[in-house]
């Protein structure tokens, strides 16, 4: 079932793997067809080292296995939150990479401080509420969709295709499983950048609106010019 899916969401999960933002079984990626309204997604704690295509699990959009012979994800909750109020995203990664964890549980949203940072988010990255200690006893992972989703009230998650949950760590999307992982990646480079940024310079400013846009809007605006078309 979803063959292709399957392969698209281990290629993701492979790919933090392999950039580094992942350490042991922490993070997970997930993927979902919208036509049959199923998700893939990795099955909770296999070792990235022995996992293969098979083991991804699928479930519907309530969490009910369709297939697959092992637990789905524990995050699996927050995943399906989060395709349910983004129907544009086709899959979710969530890491623990070293720097964007540390700005999430800071609980500081990362100022757009730079071109490289414009070229992927229109604006800061932005961090969560904190969650609320019955948020946390009762449903903890599909309430850390819900504080996503809240977050993201009036701001189009398309435009900024990742969050910080406080205290906790980030959660990339795109239009697909590699496009995901991609912004996973993006994400994790830019909290480098911006910590050192402001390490050497804790006065450093925000990109006037002209130019964060320009980065923006050149790549990915109804009349982008970047790449190949």
């Amino acid at each position: 079932m979803l063959e292709s899916l399957r392969a698209e969401v281990y290629e993701a999960n492979m790919e933090v793997v392999r950039r580094g933002l992942v350490l042991y079984t922490f993070g997970n990626a997930s993927g979902i067809s919208r036509d049959e309204n199923l998700v893939a997604i990795k099955p909770s704690g296999v070792p990235y080292e022995t996992l293969r295509p098979e083991h991804l699990v699928i479930t519907d959009l309530e969490g009910r296995v369709v297939e697959g012979d092992l637990k789905p994800s524990s995050d699996l909750p927050t995943h399906l939150a989060l395709y349910r109020a983004f129907p544009a995203i086709g899959g979710i990664v969530h890491t623990h990479s070293r720097y964007a964890t540390a700005w999430a549980q800071a609980g500081r949203e990362i100022p757009c401080l730079g071109t490289t940072h414009a070229d992927y988010f229109h604006g800061p990255v932005p961090v969560t509420e904190v969650m609320q200690p019955g948020e946390i006893k009762s449903e903890y992972e599909w309430n850390t969709g819900q504080v996503i989703v809240r977050r993201f009230v009036g701001v189009d998650p398309m435009s900024r295709p990742g969050v910080l949950v406080t205290g906790h760590a980030p959660f990339s999307w795109g239009r697909t499983p590699a496009e995901a992982a991609h912004h996973a990646v993006v994400l994790e480079e830019i909290a480098c950048l911006a910590y050192h940024a402001l390490a050497i310079n804790p006065d450093a400013q925000p990109l006037c609106d002209a130019l964060r846009d320009k980065h923006f809007l050149r790549k990915h605006g109804s009349k982008k010019y970047y790449g190949q078309g």
